[in-house]
């Protein structure tokens, strides 16, 4: 495989994050990668990238480094703290900041980093842990053009579609908060819909596969219903992701006074099944606050959740 000589660096090695870096390895780009976590760094290691411990340490080895922390403020901490990005980079650099958060806050980020001679792409994530994994992430990418010129191949590194959505940061967040608040309203309505289907006496997995094959089916249904058919709720994405990301879509209509019913629906279902307990197991988990309203015993489980 052909080396390139420009060198990618990825801030949090979880689901989609340790996705970009190992897709990069294997399309033949130099990867350094940062994660708090030592299993992390060694995975990184066996692959053939070259893990570090914090930002610092990857930030002047790196053309472009991609960001794919929880939240806004560890990606401020990754950008302009004690550890950060910010004055060690080299001059001409581009930061891909790809945590969901409000959009008001990557302009801010790039007004700041140009004061050190850094591009800032507003560069949202979507696709799950299976298309990180085989580099077919969707990016939506915006920001000044000259980001996207500086980062030349180093989007497609990781990425299986990148959209250039405009030439200013947080159009690419604004497009991100339009996606979560679909992605958070269909999980609920399929972990809804599931639990009316048990309730009323349907097996389960042949409800699965009707629906599948039917108009009401969604990618989320078909990609989360399996957790709940197998009681498997390892987090590949968790209930708090979306307490989080649909709180910034409720807090973004609301400063623009539009009403979003749904979404403010789906937002109290996560909040209440996190409530019970269950906010670090995998957003299909919602299932688990229909079934103790129910009294459904779900699959996996011996006795009423």
């Amino acid at each position: 495989m052909s080396k390139h000589t420009a060198t990618l660096g990825v801030i949090g090695l979880g689901s989609m994050g340790m996705g970009a870096a190992l897709s990069a390895v294997r399309r033949g780009f130099e990867v350094w990668g940062c994660d708090t976590r030592e299993e992390a760094r060694e995975a990184l290691a066996l692959a053939g990238g070259h893990p570090v411990n914090s930002a610092a340490d990857l930030a002047a080895q790196c053309d472009v480094v991609l960001v794919l922390v929880v939240n806004a403020a560890q990606t401020e901490e990754v950008l302009f703290g004690e550890q950060g990005l910010a004055g060690r980079m080299r001059s001409g650099g581009v930061v891909v900041a790809s945590a969901t958060v409000d959009p008001a806050l990557p302009p801010v980020w790039a007004e700041r980093l140009s004061g050190h001679g850094l591009h800032l792409i507003d560069g949202p994530v979507s696709g799950g842990a299976r298309k990180a994994a085989d580099g077919q992430m969707t990016v939506m990418a915006s920001g000044d053009p000259q980001a996207f010129v500086a980062a030349g191949p180093l989007l497609e590194a990781f990425a299986g579609k990148v959209y250039r959505l405009g030439d200013r940061a947080g159009i690419g967040s604004t497009v991100k908060m339009v996606n979560q608040h679909l992605a958070g309203v269909h999980i609920a309505t399929a972990c809804e819909a599931m639990a009316l289907g048990m309730r009323a006496g349907a097996d389960p997995r042949q409800l699965y596969d009707v629906i599948c094959n039917s108009a009401g089916m969604s990618w989320m249904f078909e990609n989360r219903v399996p957790h709940i058919l197998d009681g498997d709720y390892t987090p590949l994405s968790a209930v708090n992701i979306f307490v989080k990301d649909l709180g910034i879509v409720l807090d973004a209509a609301r400063q623009l006074k539009f009403p979003l019913p749904l979404a403010a629906a789906a937002h109290q279902l996560y909040l209440a099944t996190a409530a019970m307990g269950h906010g670090a197991e995998d957003d299909s988990a919602v299932v688990k606050y229909y079934a103790a309203l129910a009294g459904l015993v779900l699959p996996g489980q011996g006795e009423a959740a």
